[in-house]
């Protein structure tokens, strides 16, 4: 006699399937609580920061780059040559896109490799303003309209980064998600998507060019700013640091995240920089020593940056459209779903049929 109560006896594979409790991949589950798994939730201060910002490098970092194709250094400074301004601008500009998507993310994991290096700027631009007051435009007694631009240029920078460091600290007081054993997630339900062991020192080889020349910029302009391939005095040599140490330290976040998902942001901001910045030199190329070691480096550093954007966002769409087929193509998957009730929405196969 067949035994029908439920229909359990005599299952097919896809039945079993369902019925067999398989572990899900690890996957970015920022719910926004900050109970939730995934990491920090996301606080709305970030949020409104990266905004403003975003708003504000777009308009900014345009006047500065299109003034410096023009042949004019329209700096908050005065500066020897129009290169060094309208390269801080092309990657204010630059930037800028990237961080009016930050509010897409719900923890704070899924953009900390963009957001900490913003605040690196802020603090860092609006330090060497100070430092080199003397040279603004206002001090300088340059055309009105530059004048007023650096006295804005000063107040801006002095909110943004007061702002920015206040965001960071309350977002670190924001408690941490639960783990539940399971690796680190981001926001959307993706899954984490490691960096595949080649990449990762090409990708320290950059991360380290860049904040190395940073540092040095920045920490001794005098011995540095010597080595630039074109005319810089001591508030450019500083203001081109700050920039590159900003991208050193996302470059070098990113690797140490080891999670394509994870830096979706900094991916989008990368390659824009990098083109940005291209523009600019191509515009300027007489102006460039390009066959001294300093030239070379830098060609080299921002073609690996390019690279680095550009190699990152195609493996990560790869890898996402991979995720995304398989469910579909795996055979030991859930099975077909049932109605409710009876034998709990399992499909089954009755011996008597």
């Amino acid at each position: 006699m067949s035994d029908d109560s439920g229909g359990q006896k005599s299952t097919t594979n896809a039945g079993a399937g369902a019925g067999t409790a398989r572990p899900a991949p690890a996957t970015h589950d920022g719910t926004g609580d900050a109970g939730a798994p995934g990491g920090r939730r996301l606080s709305s201060g970030i949020v409104v920061l990266s905004s403003v910002v975003g708003g504000i490098s777009l308009t900014t970092g345009a006047l500065l780059a299109a003034t410096s194709l023009f042949g004019y250094a329209a700096g908050a400074w005065v500066s020897p040559e129009a290169l060094s301004p309208g390269l801080i601008g092309a990657a204010m500009a630059g930037v800028a896109p990237a961080l009016f998507t930050v509010g897409r993310a719900r923890v704070w994991e899924d953009v900390r490799s963009l957001v900490i290096p913003l605040v690196i700027v802020l603090v860092g631009l609006f330090t060497v303003s100070l430092l080199n007051g003397g040279t603004l435009q206002a001090a300088e007694g340059g055309p009105l309209f530059l004048a007023l631009f650096s006295l804005g240029w000063v107040a801006t920078l002095g909110l943004l980064a007061l702002g920015a460091v206040g965001c960071l600290a309350a977002q670190y007081r924001t408690p941490a998600g639960r783990r539940d054993g399971a690796p680190d997630a981001s926001a959307g339900g993706l899954p984490a998507v490691p960096m595949p062991g080649w990449s990762k020192p090409p990708l320290a080889v950059v991360g380290s060019g860049w904040f190395g020349i940073g540092a040095g910029l920045l920490v001794f302009p005098g011995f540095w700013g010597a080595l630039v391939p074109w005319t810089v005095n001591r508030a450019d040599a500083q203001g081109l640091g700050v920039w590159a140490l900003a991208l050193g330290v996302g470059v070098l976040g990113a690797l140490a995240e080891d999670d394509l998902t994870r830096v979706r942001p900094a991916l989008r901001a990368v390659p824009v920089v990098a083109l940005s910045v291209a523009v600019v030199l191509a515009v300027h190329l007489r102006t460039v020593d390009w066959t001294s070691g300093p030239g070379i480096s830098l060609l080299a550093l921002v073609t690996g940056l390019f690279a680095t954007g550009v190699s990152g966002r195609a493996l990560l769409s790869r890898a996402l459209r991979g995720s995304a087929a398989s469910p579909a193509n795996d055979p030991a998957g859930p099975g077909p779903v049932g109605p409710p009730g009876g034998n709990g929405g399992r499909a089954t196969t009755d011996s008597r049929r």
